[in-house]
């Protein structure tokens, strides 16, 4: 069964609560240590943080079966044209069903005016580097993040939908 893609309402908090410790669990074991998960996500995605980021993005949830399988969460628009995927993350189970893909293309169908979508991924995270190349994004910056104590390395990705080409690479 294809999920369901609908904007998120105060009713799914718990479920969004659940993909994204799952999602952070299966992606960021041996990358980020359990206790900046942990703190991280008690402060990203606490009810109170939810409910601000519905009023003030595009956040997104995939139901399957009354059971929120995955989410993303895109900033508006600015001046320039360009929004950032915030976040999109599904329960490691509906990893690779094209549920992301989804998420992915109704958030973009919902930001008027996007010209450029950007998203910052860890260095390490395959799987989202992988997803994401795949979506026609590319690599334009790979940069050292302190991450709640913990160093990253971070990579900046970019997907242009103007119709302009982005340049592979780092800078």
């Amino acid at each position: 069964m294809a999920a369901i893609i609908r904007s998120m309402e105060q009713k799914d908090i718990e479920g969004v609560q659940a993909a994204a410790a799952g999602s952070w669990d299966a992606t960021y074991e041996g990358i980020i240590p359990r206790d900046v998960q942990d703190r991280f996500l008690a402060a990203a995605y606490n009810s109170d943080m939810l409910v601000r980021r519905m009023d003030r993005s595009v956040m997104l949830v995939a139901e399957e079966e009354g059971r929120i399988a995955g989410f993303a969460n895109f900033t508006p628009v600015n001046e320039g044209g360009t929004a950032e995927l915030s976040a999109i993350y599904l329960l490691p189970e509906k990893q690779g069903t094209g549920t992301g893909t989804a998420l992915l293309e109704r958030g973009i169908g919902m930001l008027p005016g996007l010209e450029v979508l950007e998203v910052i991924v860890e260095k390490k995270n395959d799987i989202g580097l992988q997803f994401y190349s795949a979506k026609g994004f590319r690599i334009v910056e790979v940069f050292d993040e302190d991450f709640d104590g913990h160093l990253l390395q971070s990579v900046r990705m970019r997907k242009r939908l103007d119709g302009g080409q982005e340049k592979s690479g780092t800078r």
